[in-house]
């Protein structure tokens, strides 16, 4: 399955922030991308209401679980990955190789077929003070995905202080860009 644009594969966790992935899915498309979104389980309930629209908006299916081996894969080959919202789990088992859930499973895969990837954390203070958190992040970007956590990214918020409408998907869907541009 071929497409005459650029493909991206968008991912998301359970944040505040994945409530809003249709204005970037928009947004993307807007820049000429072939959008394919992917949730963890828990984004995938949280966005069940909306799953219909994104299917639509996206001309593909939202998909959240492996495929069945003797399936064919519905989605084209990505040129990009963006994995954003990621949330504490969702970082902590990329880093770790842990690919119980789909959209980890692909993004780690997506590392060993030198997929450009860019990731950004949703974290609060609490879980970003976790010595494995750090850990991962750096573990990550020595792998070669680039993550916009900090000066330049997100930066997290104390516990119950979120700003999911400051999350900054400008800065995920520029580095999508400049993934491409670089490849």
């Amino acid at each position: 399955m071929t497409t005459a644009s650029p493909v991206l594969y968008l991912f998301g966790s359970a944040a505040p922030p994945v409530f809003d992935v249709a204005h970037v899915i928009a947004s993307a498309q807007g820049r000429g991308w072939t959008v394919c979104l992917g949730l963890t389980r828990t984004a995938a309930n949280w966005l069940a209401p909306q799953r219909t629209e994104l299917e639509r908006l996206t001309g593909y299916p939202v998909r959240s679980d492996y495929k069945m081996p003797d399936e064919p894969d519905v989605w084209p080959q990505a040129d990009v990955i963006a994995v954003a919202p990621a949330t504490f789990n969702t970082i902590n088992s990329w880093a770790l190789g842990l690919t119980h859930d789909f959209v980890v499973g692909v993004v780690a895969e997506g590392i060993g077929k030198n997929i450009p990837t860019v990731a950004m954390p949703c974290v609060n203070a609490a879980y970003a003070r976790h010595r494995q958190f750090d850990r991962s992040v750096t573990e990550l970007r020595d792998m070669g995905v680039r993550v916009l956590y900090g000066e330049g990214g997100f930066v997290p918020n104390q516990p119950g202080q979120g700003k999911p409408k400051e999350y900054p998907w400008h800065l995920v869907v520029d580095a999508v860009e400049e993934l491409a541009e670089a490849r």
